[in-house]
């Protein structure tokens, strides 16, 4: 149809110039270097954006802007309604970072006063990638970051501090309610790091009770096989409560949040609706319906049958594919959540990249909504889910992942134990660290996209 059109233009812009008299022709508008690959956006962009009809005429856009100031202009309400779409300047970069590879140091970190004058700022680590820089230099989760190149992390810089290359880090202790600076001096150096999502699980024996608990960090369907051993591991133990971590998952492909809620529903099968897609006008009459219905797995690993309900702990970084196993969840189980709101996104995106090479340019745009099998979809607003039972994790210093002490994984197994009656978090909160930020960081910032990456249409 692109190509019609373009013939038709040409054919019209002849036929002009051949009536006009030399003396008639006028000087042409300056053509703008960015006018193709803008032209590529704007068309990439009309055909698959969630919210195509609220796209500008092509003719009323701004063909001099540089193509991501470009896309940028093009987003609906951004911050508000689309808060998630993005581009990078290269579709290889984005593709191998939404595989879970990017150059960094391999740590994930809180950020907290480091005592009552809230002044300086520490770092504390929520977890560690294996095989990391990080994990090679012997740092783990709960440990202190408290100088970064010798200078002290404050409000103005802590923001960027962990973002070169080459690092020095002065590690530090938690002292009579304050984090001081020890005499444990790192230096690390960022490279490719390919993430592990099977953070930690373990087997949790509480009386006569068997509880699997996993810590899950992103949906990576490399992993979903190793995923499905661990719910054998589950299976073969017997495991009758399932606590499932996922404070700081930022999302990732649907496929594996299909995996996971496989492997968890109670009841489910393939005959069951999973979840379905909503997408734009365009997309939605070139497919039957059926297209956008999806259906659990037969997965033989599942524990479902097993349980009754699920315990998901949660924060500010729990987002989208983990916000996305939830909802899926709900029409068959009970889900019980501790911790904090979720972050609020229950959209997703694809990635959509020059098939002729002609720019480098990779984009992410938001592409449909999802609901679960009661038609519901009520997460995405930047409250998020709201917890049952809301606990801050900000329990110093952090205990590693599977100590029954661990703030939200206490919290669970309390609920498992005797039911709802919980410590709050004003009980839990050890003064004076307070928290500078209700969420974690990664080191890398690309790592906190929240996303939910979406398997392309049949053609």
């Amino acid at each position: 149809m692109r190509n019609y059109k373009s013939h038709v233009l040409l054919l019209l812009a002849l036929v002009f110039f051949a009536g006009c008299k030399e003396d008639e022709i006028t000087p042409e508008e300056p053509v703008s270097p960015n006018a193709s690959v803008n032209g590529w956006i704007y068309d990439e962009m009309k055909d698959w954006y969630l919210w195509t009809d609220q796209l500008a005429a092509k003719t009323g856009t701004d063909n001099a802007l540089s193509p991501d100031e470009y896309f940028e202009s093009l987003l609906y309400q951004p911050g508000e309604t689309d808060r998630f779409s993005w581009i990078q300047e290269s579709a290889e970069e984005l593709t191998a970072s939404l595989q879970g590879k990017n150059t960094a140091l391999g740590i994930r970190t809180s950020p907290f006063y480091t005592d009552n004058t809230q002044t300086n700022i520490a770092f504390t680590v929520s977890y560690v990638l294996t095989g990391s820089p990080a994990d090679r230099a012997g740092i783990k989760r709960g440990d202190f970051i408290t100088k970064v190149g010798g200078n002290a992390i404050t409000l103005d810089n802590y923001r960027t501090a962990l973002t070169p290359e080459n690092l020095t880090l002065t590690m530090g202790d938690y002292v009579n309610g304050n984090i001081v600076a020890n005499s444990t001096i790192l230096n690390v150096t960022k490279e490719e790091v390919q993430t592990n999502p099977i953070q930690h699980y373990s087997i949790i024996t509480e009386g006569s009770k068997k509880i699997g608990y996993l810590v899950y960090t992103q949906y990576l369907s490399q992993y979903d096989d190793e995923m499905r051993k661990v719910f054998g591991e589950f299976k073969a133990a017997g495991v009758t409560e399932l606590v499932l971590d996922l404070r700081f998952n930022g999302g990732g492909y649907i496929s594996s949040a299909t995996t996971l809620s496989s492997l968890i529903g109670r009841g489910v099968s393939s005959s069951k609706v999973c979840y379905r897609d909503e997408w734009n006008a365009n997309i939605t009459k070139q497919y039957s319906a059926a297209s956008f219905t999806k259906y659990f797995q037969n997965e033989p690993n599942s524990i479902g049958a097993s349980l009754s309900r699920v315990f998901v702990l949660t924060s500010g970084s729990t987002a989208s594919a983990s916000e996305l196993t939830m909802n899926n969840l709900l029409p068959y189980m009970e889900v019980i959540q501790i911790g904090g709101n979720t972050y609020g996104k229950n959209v997703g995106s694809i990635t959509i990249a020059d098939d002729q090479k002609r720019w480098n340019w990779g984009m992410q745009p938001i592409v449909l909504k999802t609901v679960n099998a009661n038609g519901t979809s009520d997460y995405g607003t930047k409250d998020g889910f709201k917890p049952q039972v809301e606990v801050s994790d900000n329990r110093l210093p952090f205990k590693q992942f599977g100590d029954k002490s661990e703030t939200l994984l206490a919290s669970a197994i309390a609920y498992i134990n005797g039911g709802s009656t919980l410590a709050t978090s004003a009980n839990l909160r050890i003064k004076p660290s307070e928290m500078v930020s209700p969420r974690s960081f990664a080191d890398n910032p690309r790592q906190d996209r929240y996303e939910m990456y979406a398997e392309p249409l049949p053609r």
